[in-house]
């Protein structure tokens, strides 16, 4: 699946953020929920009953590609464990 098929960033539009194409559920909506150890069919029976499973896979998806493409600077000490 490619997620950008189901996130759109549309800077007329919740204010730039990235939401599930043809809505206006903002990406970062459905992370804090899973976040928060909600299931995926949970969040679609009681919070947002008009997306399907995979815009929630895409909404992980797309965040994992933000992560994956960070550069990760440290400054200061380093803490080894």
């Amino acid at each position: 699946m490619n997620y950008m098929e189901r996130i759109w960033i549309d800077p007329e539009r919740c204010a730039g953020k990235p939401c599930i194409k043809g809505t206006r559920i903002p990406v970062i909506h459905i992370l804090e929920l899973v976040a928060r150890g909600i299931g995926f069919n949970e969040i679609i029976e009681k919070y947002y009953p008009n997306i399907k499973l995979e815009d929630i896979k895409a909404c992980v998806e797309f965040s994992k590609a933000i992560v994956e493409g960070e550069e990760v600077i440290f400054f200061g000490e380093t803490v080894s464990r």
